[in-house]
Order: C-alpha cells, then sequence, then structure tokens
C-alpha cells in the first residue's frame, strides 16, 4: 500500500503544482520530502509514511497558492479519500500542514516529531542559495521591488500584514528567512542550515556594496 499511496501523491502533486513560478513546484515539493527522510533517519524518529506524505501535500492547501484554504482542503480531503487513506492518518497529515507555517512568525506549539521534521525540511529549503532564488522568484510573482531603502523591514505584524503589506525580497530575508535558523526543531535540521545560512549572509553583503557602489 505505501509504495501506492506515494507514488500517487507525486502524480497528484506533480498535477497541482509541478510548474508553479513561485518556487513552489515539483521540484521544492520533492525536496522538501528528501530533506524529511533525511532528517527521520539521522533523528531517528517518526513515522516515515506520514513524513513523506505530509511532506508531499504541505503546499496543497497553501493560500499563496490556490483560491481559498478551503479550496485546498477539499483536494486534498478528494485525494484521501480516493485512495483510501486511513482517518488516523489524514488526521495528523491535516494537522501537520495546519500548523507548520511561518506566516508572519506565529508561534504554534508543533504536537508531534513528524510535524517538527517536515517543518524543518520546508524550512530547509526557505534559506541557502535555493532559498535566495524562491525569494526573488516568489516577490516577483507578487510584483514586489528587488529593494528599496526608504521601506522599513517589519518586526511585528498580522497575517494580512505579512502577505498584504508592502515590503521587498530583500527585505524579505530581514522579515522571514535570516529567523527560520534559530526556529529549527531538531539538531540535523540545525547543522544542514549553518552553510545555508551563511550563503545568505554573504549574498546580503554583497548585495550591498553592489546597491552602494562599493565595488566600483
Amino acid at each position: 500500500m505505501k509504495d501506492t499511496l506515494i507514488e500517487q501523491a507525486e502524480i497528484f502533486v506533480r498535477t497541482e503544482l509541478g510548474e508553479d513560478p513561485t518556487g513552489h513546484d515539483w521540484y521544492h515539493v520533492d525536496r522538501v520530502r528528501r530533506s524529511a527522510l533525511h532528517i527521520c533517519k539521522e533523528e531517528g524518529l517518526g513515522d516515515p509514511l506520514v513524513i513523506e506524505l505530509a511532506a508531499l501535500l504541505h503546499d496543497i492547501p497553501d493560500e499563496k497558492l490556490i483560491d481559498t484554504v478551503e479550496q485546498g482542503r477539499a483536494k486534498l480531503g478528494s485525494f484521501f479519500k480516493s485512495n483510501i487513506v486511513p482517518a488516523n492518518i489524514q488526521d495528523h497529515i491535516f494537522e501537520i500542514i495546519d500548523t507548520i507555517s511561518y506566516k508572519g512568525g506565529r508561534k504554534i506549539e508543533l504536537k508531534t516529531i513528524e510535524a517538527k521534521i517536515v517543518q524543518d525540511a520546508d524550512r530547509l529549503d526557505a534559506i541557502g542559495a535555493i532559498g535566495i532564488a524562491r525569494a526573488f522568484a516568489y516577490g516577483g510573482k507578487k510584483g514586489q521591488l528587488i529593494y528599496h531603502p526608504n521601506i522599513q523591514v517589519r518586526e511585528k505584524m498580522s497575517l494580512e500584514e505579512y502577505r498584504s503589506g508592502k515590503s521587498t525580497s530583500i527585505h524579505h530575508f530581514y522579515e522571514k528567512l535570516l529567523k527560520l535558523k534559530d526556529l529549527l526543531n531538531t539538531n540535523t535540521a540545525r547543522k544542514m542550515a549553518e552553510k545555508r545560512q551563511q550563503m545568505m549572509l554573504s549574498f546580503l553583503e554583497q548585495f550591498f556594496q553592489e546597491w552602494d557602489g562599493q565595488d566600483l
């Protein structure tokens, strides 16, 4: 059952998100899946089936990518029903998906190690070289500027302000990306994040040198 279910989840996600231009495409999902399974193995914790399924399906109800969360949850529910996923696994995956998103820095206590591992894997893909590329892909899709020196970094914000307030792709590093390393749950993820964090800091240093003309 496991192999068939994973295969069907892969087909479902490729169909729904396969070529998403905001950095939430199939390759993002697959990277999150692989990182989550690696963390699971290294930590020796969690149910690999729940972790893999949740990692594969985590962006299906994401309001950034669909008209409404309800629409996404209905699609996910239909997938579960058509593939006869046990109710306890359905509930666990919905709980993981409902609680792992950053959403302006909200703090939600994660109830299971599976949720912590999937959250770590998703956050790792938001930092480092790929995180930099995804930040600008998403900012461009939203119509954000690369940078504007007169815009202030937002420290505390509501979900609506986080989603719709005025910002830039560079500001996003300070409002979210640089904070993620210290919010990771597992030792394995924290070790993986070290090099990626340094990559972002080096990029920002070079960016501002070029912005200010210091390299002329």
